[in-house]
């Protein structure tokens, strides 16, 4: 089964075998940890993600990482929340197992996600935390059973006292 550990930092420093992007669906950068992606993997990451033709919210799509640390980047639009009655706890969810998936397809046996559509998409965080958790336990112990690390990288103390919380009431 594959260890989860909750850390604050910065996601383009992890030192894993893929880490995730929190993508818009063009793939070609944007805000917050797309374009911090973008940043510290370099022009290189925006040459490979132009010919991939974008990626439909909640499927995965995978490049190298370039000048990050992690070996590849997986690619995942996250949905934005409109309220909760446009799928967007199954688009969410299937943003981390095809992400998960994709990764594990790969090759990859450790693998860092950010908080994906908790930022600018205003997905609620606590509701978030726990379709990740919850998602990343199943696929992991399922499908991508080669994931020996998964790794939720938070950006700011809120974020990861929710997915703690979280990931004690799916442990109690």
């Amino acid at each position: 089964m594959a260890k989860i550990e909750i850390i604050l930092g910065d996601i383009t420093k992890s030192r894993v075998d893929a880490i995730v992007n929190a993508a818009n669906t063009t793939l070609l950068g944007g805000g917050g940890v797309d374009g911090a992606i973008h940043r510290a993997a370099g022009p290189e990451l925006l040459a490979v993600c132009r010919p991939l033709h974008g990626c439909a919210t909640g499927e995965a799509k995978i490049t190298p990482g370039f000048r990050l640390p992690a070996t590849y980047v997986v690619h995942t639009p996250g949905p934005i929340w409109r309220g909760g009655q446009h799928h967007e706890l199954t688009l969410l969810a299937n943003s981390y197992r095809n992400s998960l998936n994709l990764a594990a397809t790969n090759g990859c046996k450790t693998i860092a996600f950010p908080s994906i559509s908790t930022g600018v998409y205003h997905f609620p965080l606590a509701v978030a935390a726990e379709i990740a958790l919850r998602t990343l336990q199943a696929t992991a112990a399922t499908t991508a059973k080669t994931i020996e690390l998964i790794q939720i990288v938070c950006f700011d103390e809120q974020t990861k006292k929710a997915y703690e919380t979280a990931l004690a009431e799916l442990s109690a």
